[in-house]
C-alpha cells in the first residue's frame, strides 16, 4: 500500500506579493545605502582640502592661518551656544562671511583670495581677532598680469557711487526723522518711521556691509553681544527696534538713536571714500542674496521684533536692480544670454514679494508661511547664482 503524498499547498497570492515585496523592499534600501555611501565619500573627497575652523564661546581655533591665493573653502563649526558669524576682513572692508551659523552646526565659506594679509572675525564681537595670511602663487601671478582694462567700468562705477550718495542721504533723513519722534515720546510714531528707516539702509546694506566696523555699530544683532539686548554695547537699528517693538518703550532710547544718526552720517563718508574695485560690484550683491536665501528668508532673524523682513529683502532687491542696469550695456554686448536669465530671475523674484504687498508696504513676516518662506528664498537663491555669472563673463572672475 502506497503513502499517500500530501497535497502541495500553494500560498496565497497576497502572502506572495508580501515576500516579494520585501525582497525589492531590501535590494532597493542596500542600494540607497551604497548610492548614500558613494555620496558620503564622494563628499568627503570634495572636501578634503577645507580649512576647518572651530568656533568656542569666547575664541576661535585656529586663529591664525596661512592659505596659498585663490579659491579656498573654510568650513566653520560653532560649538559655541548662539548664533554667530566668521567674517574675513581687509582693513575694514569684509572679504567674505558667514552669518547665522547656529550652535552646534557648520556652515562653509568658498573664498576667492588675493595675496596679502587679513584679518578674522569670531563669533562675539567682543572675541578676539584672528589672521590669516594669504600666500601668492603662479596662478595669483597670472591672473594679475591678465587683469581686464578697467576702463569699461568707469562709468558703471561712478554712477554707483552717485546711487551709495543718494541712497546714504536718505538713510540720513529717515533717521533724523525717526529720532525726533523718539526724542518727542512719540511711540506710536517712531513704530511708523522705523520700517522705512530700515528699508532705507537695506537699499545700501550690500556695500555697508563690506565696512565691518560701521556695518556691527548700525547692524548687529544681539546674538553678536555676550549679554544679547542687555549688552551696552547692543545699539544700532536691532537696539531701536527691540525698545520700539518689543519693550515697547521709549525710556533711554534717546542716546541710542543720536548715535545711530553720527553712524548713518559716518557711513556715507566711508562709503564714498573707499574704493570699489568692479569684482566687488556684483559679488557683494551675491553675498547678500545667499544670506537672505540660506538664513534670512528662513528664520526670520533678521527683523525679529517688528517682523518687517519683506520691506528689507525687497529694498536688497532694489540694490540689486540698481547693478544690473548698470551693467547692463556691458552684458548686452558680451553675454545677452546670461542678461536675460539675471532678468527673469528678477521679475521672478519680485513678483515673489508682491505677492505680499500690503496697502502701507508689506504683510508682517510672522504671517508668512514656512512653505511661502522657502519660496521667497529659491528666487532669492535663483537670482543670486544668475547674478554669479557676470564676473566670468565680464572677464572679472579669479581676481
Amino acid at each position: 500500500m502506497s503513502t499517500p503524498v500530501p497535497p502541495v499547498v500553494t500560498p496565497p497570492r497576497a502572502l506572495r506579493w508580501a515576500v516579494a515585496g520585501s525582497v525589492i523592499v531590501m535590494i532597493a534600501a542596500g542600494g540607497l545605502f551604497y548610492y548614500a555611501s558613494k555620496l558620503a565619500a564622494a563628499k568627503r573627497q570634495a572636501n578634503h582640502d577645507e580649512v576647518l575652523v572651530t568656533i568656542h564661546p569666547h575664541s576661535c581655533e585656529p586663529n591664525a592661518l596661512t592659505v596659498p591665493a585663490g579659491r579656498t573653502s573654510f568650513r566653520i563649526v560653532n560649538r559655541s551656544d548662539r548664533a554667530v558669524e566668521w567674517e574675513i576682513l581687509d582693513g575694514v572692508l569684509v572679504v567674505e562671511e558667514r552669518e547665522n551659523i547656529a550652535p552646534g552646526l557648520s556652515q562653509v565659506i568658498n573664498a576667492n583670495l588675493l595675496p596679502g594679509d587679513y584679518a578674522i572675525t569670531c563669533g562675539l564681537l567682543s572675541n578676539p581677532r584672528g589672521t590669516l595670511h594669504v600666500t601668492p602663487t603662479a596662478a595669483s601671478d597670472a591672473a594679475a598680469k591678465a587683469r581686464p582694462s578697467m576702463v569699461a567700468f568707469i562709468g558703471p562705477l561712478s554712477e554707483f557711487r552717485v546711487y551709495l550718495s543718494s541712497q546714504s542721504t536718505a538713510l540720513i533723513k529717515a533717521v533724523a526723522a525717526l529720532e525726533q519722534a523718539i526724542e518727542a515720546g512719540d511711540l506710536s510714531q517712531a513704530q511708523a518711521l522705523y520700517v522705512p528707516a530700515r528699508a532705507a539702509y537695506q537699499r545700501l546694506a550690500p556695500a555697508a556691509q563690506r565696512l565691518a566696523e560701521l556695518d556691527n555699530a548700525i547692524n548687529a544683532r544681539a546674538d553678536y553681544f555676550d549679554k544679547r539686548e542687555q549688552d551696552p554695547g547692543f545699539v544700532g537699528f536691532h537696539r531701536l527696534e527691540y525698545a520700539l517693538f518689543q519693550q515697547r518703550n521709549l525710556d533711554g532710547l534717546t542716546p541710542v538713536a543720536q548715535r545711530l544718526s553720527i553712524d548713518v552720517a559716518n557711513l556715507k563718508q566711508q562709503l564714498l571714500a573707499q574704493s570699489l574695485p568692479p569684482e566687488q560690484l556684483v559679488s557683494m550683491l551675491v553675498r547678500n542674496l545667499n544670506s537672505l536665501a540660506e538664513v534670512r528668508a528662513s528664520s526670520g532673524e533678521e527683523e525679529r521684533y517688528s517682523h518687517s523682513d519683506l520691506n528689507g529683502f525687497a529694498a536688497n532687491l532694489d540694490a540689486t536692480r540698481k547693478v544690473v542696469d548698470l551693467l547692463r550695456p556691458l552684458l548686452s554686448k558680451s553675454a545677452a544670454e546670461l542678461l536675460a536669465k539675471i532678468d527673469s530671475a528678477v521679475t521672478a523674484f519680485d513678483a515673489e514679494l508682491n505677492g505680499f504687498k500690503v496697502k502701507d508696504g508689506y504683510a508682517s513676516y510672522d504671517t508668512v508661511s514656512a512653505e511661502q518662506r522657502k519660496r521667497i528664498a529659491d528666487k532669492a537663491k535663483v537670482l543670486a547664482n544668475a547674478l554669479d555669472g557676470i564676473d566670468p563673463a565680464l572677464g572679472l572672475s579669479g581676481l
